[in-house]
């Protein structure tokens, strides 16, 4: 891989080297051989060549994680298009309002998605195609209704002798030409168009690859919506190029689904957000090590080495026993868990990013990570804290490198926010930086409260401690009139399921306020608790739209 300077080269060698091994694989669905997948690959070109799809033109994809999906994908960037990949969590109104910003000529659909879209309101696609078989579903061209119909003849056509490795002739990428516009999970408004060239997705691939050698035929499930850059990269891509079998759950990831299929799986590298390791490790990890001291075992300064070799393997067995390492990203991890993790020796890394750098800036390996950490500057970027005293004084990430964006598609003021005229990308995370360049997040700047005596006070950090105290599944540090308060939504079904009233859950948390107060300084001390009833509303990386409950009465 490091002798390869083109991201499609990357994808054309891998299908020629693994031709006969597993590709794709929709769970308890089809599978699809790499063989398989060039030959969709070419169906698809066909389709695009006669539809009158030109190199450049913008292509959207919208549904659930799927073999599919990931052949439109592939298809889209092999013809030399620009793919824009829509999360399916998107409501209808921003899918359309994503298809007419990019100026996207044909849009691929899931079932599910498609149900709720408007097709009057795209009114610039010249056609919608379903990912279930690649039907057309709505055709504004003569050229496209006919080519669908009669695609199986004119593939005959091409390739009169049977679809061959030799026959495959990629169009060729350079480094800064457009490849990607992902759309950011933004919390309020319309999302913004992120730009990737081909030098930030081979830089990325390229770095999986330095930190995780995946051999061809190793497995991985792609969990995460691969909507977004994170997924799509460290899951879909990276497994591709490496000659991997890649698994779609294709349902919402719950903890159950993940550890019954991992434990069919058994995947080889696993790429998750933070909130599906915390549940399957406090609720199906702890208490199995100890029933009654399970809960506990997070505070435990040393955990005895027998308990400590039974709750690693019970922990390595959740997650399929066979993988080389977790890569969590995409929201702050609780300080508490991950601590219990490192004690066990639990292959865990974090990796810190953004979709404006594909994503990722930061990350170690395992074994060199630092607890807190999200480890150090990528290869091929840098990275810096915008600080006086960057070891001391939290201050802005600033980054620059190969991984960065072009910048938001048709909004220059937008870009120009974010990227400064030195080419620096300012993140908006505030973090501090030790001597050996490792990097601890402190938080968002916009989510940093300042009280009346003029404290910074970091919000996440507050919400890490308590998530971790008894019968709490989620939390928010607000600041009202000066006060801290916290809002709640507390692990009902647990509670519950030890005999809890709805009082009684009140009153645990008003005991864990007590001992979370003991562990903060005067400033940063919760006034007030506030119980929610039910989970909070999060963007599709699973991040709590604060803004919602900035206002929250008590």
């Amino acid at each position: 891989m490091e002798k390869e300077t083109s991201f499609i080269n990357l994808v054309e060698q891998s299908i020629i080297n693994n031709w006969d091994l597993n590709a794709l694989t929709d769970y308890k669905g089809v599978t699809l051989q790499y063989k398989d997948v060039a030959r969709k690959i070419e169906k698809l070109h066909i389709l695009f060549e006669s539809a009158g799809i030109q190199q450049g033109d913008k292509i959207a994809v919208c549904g659930r994680n799927s073999a599919h999906w990931a052949v439109a994908f592939l298809a889209t960037i092999t013809y030399g298009a620009v793919i824009i990949p829509i999360l399916h969590e998107f409501k209808a109104d921003n899918i359309h309002n994503i298809v007419n910003h990019s100026e996207a000529r044909m849009l691929f659909v899931g079932d599910q998605i498609w149900e709720n879209l408007n097709e009057e309101a795209m009114p610039h696609l010249e056609g919608i195609v379903g990912l279930l078989d690649f039907s057309v579903l709505i055709s504004r061209s003569d050229a496209l209704s006919y080519v669908r119909e009669h695609l199986n003849e004119s593939y005959g056509h091409k390739f009169p002798r049977n679809f061959r490795p030799e026959h495959i002739a990629y169009v060729k990428d350079t480094p800064e030409r457009l490849s990607i516009i992902n759309y950011t999970s933004g919390t309020t408004g319309y999302s913004k168009g992120v730009m990737l060239p081909y030098r930030s997705i081979l830089s990325n691939v390229k770095y999986c690859h330095e930190k995780i050698r995946l051999q061809p035929g190793d497995k991985i499930v792609a969990m995460l919506p691969m909507g977004h850059v994170f997924g799509m990269v460290y899951d879909f891509l990276y497994g591709f190029c490496a000659g991997a079998h890649i698994w779609f759950l294709t349902r919402m990831p719950s903890p159950k689904i993940i550890m019954q299929s991992f434990a069919e799986i058994r995947p080889r590298v696993i790429s998750c957000v933070p909130l599906i390791v915390e549940k399957i490790i406090k609720k199906h990890i702890l208490p199995r090590v100890d029933t009654h001291i399970g809960r506990f075992l997070l505070h435990v300064p040393i955990i005895n080495d027998k308990i400590k070799a039974y709750a690693k393997k019970e922990a390595m067995d959740a997650f399929g026993g066979n993988f080389l390492e977790i890569i969590i990203g995409g929201a702050p991890f609780n300080a508490d868990v991950e601590a219990f993790l490192k004690k066990i020796d639990f292959p865990y890394t974090i990796a810190y990013g953004m979709t404006e750098c594909g994503p990722i800036i930061c990350s170690s390996y395992w074994k060199d990570l630092q607890p807190g950490s999200c480890g150090k500057a990528a290869s091929r970027m840098e990275v810096k804290i915008d600080s006086p005293d960057p070891q001391n004084v939290a201050g802005e990430i600033i980054c620059k490198g190969d991984n960065l964006m072009l910048g938001y598609y048709k909004n220059e003021a937008a870009t120009a926010q974010v990227i400064d005229a030195n080419g620096w990308l300012h993140t908006g995370d505030l973090a501090v930086m030790d001597n050996n360049g490792n990097i601890y997040v402190k938080g968002r700047s916009k989510n940093v409260l300042l009280n009346s005596s003029g404290q910074n006070i970091y919000p996440e950090e507050i919400e890490s401690k308590l998530n971790n105290m008894p019968y709490v599944s989620e939390s928010l540090i607000v600041l009202q009139r000066d006060k801290l308060v916290a809002l709640i939504y507390p692990d009902f079904d647990d509670a519950y399921a030890h005999g809890l009233t709805l009082n009684q859950i009140e009153a645990v948390m008003e005991e864990n306020k007590k001992n979370l107060n003991v562990q903060l300084p005067a400033y940063s001390q919760i006034a007030k608790i506030k119980i929610y009833p039910e989970e909070f509303e999060k963007t599709a990386k699973k991040s709590i739209k604060r803004f919602l409950y900035q206002e929250a009465k008590g």
